[in-house]
Order: structure tokens, then C-alpha cells, then sequence
């Protein structure tokens, strides 16, 4: 398990690594120069050279790359162009908020998700597993815009049970942002239980068919001790790699969700940064995504091989 789990860490840390430099490399071949849209077309050549100057972008590309991720390391992330402030708080603000719609989302569908595609699976060919394949399969095809305004329009302003929007001051505490979360998260979280859900029902129509599942009910095992002692626990096996990208999809990916709602997150930031050529916001937002994105497929492996010790053996 040592030897897996170094392995799995030195991975993790190459991964950064090697993102770092793409993420740079990048951020450099967006059209247009940064000075000059920092000062405007109205700026004299002499102000725009005295600029690249001073951000150091007249320097060669290996010397701004290790100046960067030296300052990245160290938490010094400079200052946004656009927005005139530190990058890291801002970062990091923006952060929290996708990790809160994240965080309800996810509460809200992991656990129907896993009952019912338990369920389903259990009743094979029967009408429950058909309605919930139908049901499931219309949630996944339906765009999440279309299921956000729909909520927007019968929720929000037919039952005005919930807020239409989702913008929240800064430092909001969760308990105040809750309300506000709740439409954004059921608009992710119906894509989410459909596809988990039909996984979940895949895992477990395979595992009752191993001849494992008639040796330990031979053993005297009850029908419910072998679902939830054996077949759930390896059927929820290929569940948790896609919950553990999800949650990658729900910090960084969220965009279109996040206009509907007018919810500040970490994807409307960074499409905001790409808008006004903001190198370092970008730069920053984009390494903090990965980091989330590979940070949660580090935990979804350990867990893999805490529930199944082959895979440290492999």
C-alpha cells in the first residue's frame, strides 16, 4: 500500500508539473499584447514597452515561467490586469463558492443516485428498472440550460419557492447562500443522479452474475447481506471515478449554470479573464482547477484500492 500510494503522489505532483507548463505556454499564444490592453489603444509604443518591462514580459520564456511558479509556490500570485487586485483572494473567494454548488449538488444526488440505481438493478427488465432507464436517460440528453430555466420559471417564479438568481456578496455565510444554491445544484444534480444512477445499475446487474454472489448465498449469507456486504460495494467501484471528475466538472466546468443563475464561480472568472486577456488570473485559475480536478481523482484511486486490494497489487 506504501509503494501505491507514492506512486500515486509522485503522479499527481508530475501532473501539476506538466500542467504548469502547458498552462503558461498558453496563457502566451493568446492573440493581442498585454500591456497594450492593459494601457489602451490610445498608449504611446514608449508607455507599452515601459510596461512589458515591468511585468517582466520582455524577459526570455523560461525566465517567466520560473519566476512565475516559483511566486505561484510560494502564494504570491500577483496582481489581476483587469480587476486591479490580488489574485489570490480573488481565486480563492471564487473557489469556495463552486466548492459550496458543488458540495449540494453532490448532496443532493450521490444518495438518490446509488438507491435508485440499486434498485434498478435489482429489478432487471422489470418496470421499475424501465422507468428509471427511461427517466435517467431523458435527464442525461437534456441540456442543463434548458433544465435551468425551466426551475427558473415553475420554481423560482411560478412557486417562488427559491430565488431565480444565485449572485451572493462576498463572504456570504453558507447557511444565508443556501437558498440561493438550491436551483443551480437540482440543475446539475439531475444530470449527476442519471448518470450515476444508470452506473450504479451497470455495477450491480454485473456483480449478481459473478459465481461469487452463489458461493456466499450457498455460505448462508441472507439475499441483504450479500447486496450490501458484497455486490454494492464492488458495483459502486467505477461510480466513484465519476464522481470524483464530477466534482472537477462542478469547480471549473459550471459556466453556462453559472450565467443562468448569475452565481459567481470559478468558471465565470476565468471566462471573464480570457475576455480581458488577464494572463495571471488565468494562469492561477486554471492551475487551481487542475489541482481540484486531480486532487479528487487522487482520492477517488485511494479509495478504489481501499474497497478492492487488487488494484495496489496491479
Amino acid at each position: 500500500m506504501t509503494a501505491f500510494l507514492l506512486r500515486r503522489f509522485a503522479f499527481f505532483a508530475l501532473t501539476l508539473f506538466l500542467t504548469s507548463i502547458m498552462v503558461f505556454a498558453a496563457a502566451r499564444l493568446l492573440p493581442g499584447d498585454v500591456a497594450r490592453a492593459i494601457l489602451g489603444r490610445d498608449a504611446g509604443e514608449a508607455a507599452v514597452e515601459n510596461l512589458r518591462r515591468e511585468l517582466g514580459l520582455d524577459q526570455p520564456f523560461l525566465m517567466q515561467y520560473a519566476d512565475w511558479l516559483a511566486g505561484f509556490v510560494r502564494g504570491d500570485w500577483g496582481d489581476s490586469f483587469s480587476q486591479r487586485q490580488p489574485i489570490m483572494p480573488l481565486v480563492m473567494q471564487r473557489l469556495g463558492n463552486s466548492l459550496r454548488l458543488a458540495l449540494v449538488a453532490m448532496l443532493i444526488a450521490i444518495p438518490p443516485a446509488v438507491i435508485l440505481g440499486l434498485l434498478a438493478g435489482l429489478n432487471e427488465n422489470k418496470p421499475f428498472d424501465t422507468l428509471f432507464s427511461l427517466g435517467s436517460l431523458i435527464l442525461v440528453g437534456i441540456p442543463e440550460f434548458i433544465v435551468g430555466i425551466i426551475l427558473i420559471n415553475v420554481v423560482a417564479l411560478g412557486w417562488k419557492w427559491f430565488p431565480a438568481s444565485a449572485s451572493i456578496p462576498p463572504d456570504t455565510p453558507f447557511i444565508d447562500a443556501l437558498p440561493r444554491l438550491i436551483l443551480p445544484s437540482l440543475t446539475v444534480a439531475a444530470v449527476l443522479l442519471a448518470y450515476i444512477g444508470r452506473l450504479v445499475r451497470v455495477g450491480v446487474i454485473n456483480e449478481l452474475r459473478k459465481p461469487y454472489v452463489r458461493t456466499a448465498t450457498l455460505k448462508g449469507l441472507s439475499y441483504w447481506q450479500v447486496v450490501f456486504g458484497h455486490v454494492l460495494r464492488n458495483a459502486l467501484l467505477p461510480a466513484i471515478t465519476v464522481i470524483a471528475i464530477s466534482l472537477g466538472w462542478l469547480v471549473s466546468g459550471l459556466v453556462v449554470i453559472e450565467n443562468v443563475f448569475s452565481y459567481p464561480g470559478l468558471g465565470r472568472l476565468m471566462v471573464f479573464a480570457i475576455n480581458n486577456r488577464d494572463l495571471p488570473l488565468i494562469q492561477a485559475g486554471v492551475m487551481i482547477s487542475v489541482t481540484v480536478f486531480a486532487g479528487a481523482n487522487l482520492i477517488a484511486d485511494l479509495l478504489y484500492a481501499a474497497l478492492n486490494p487488487r488494484i495496489r497489487l496491479a
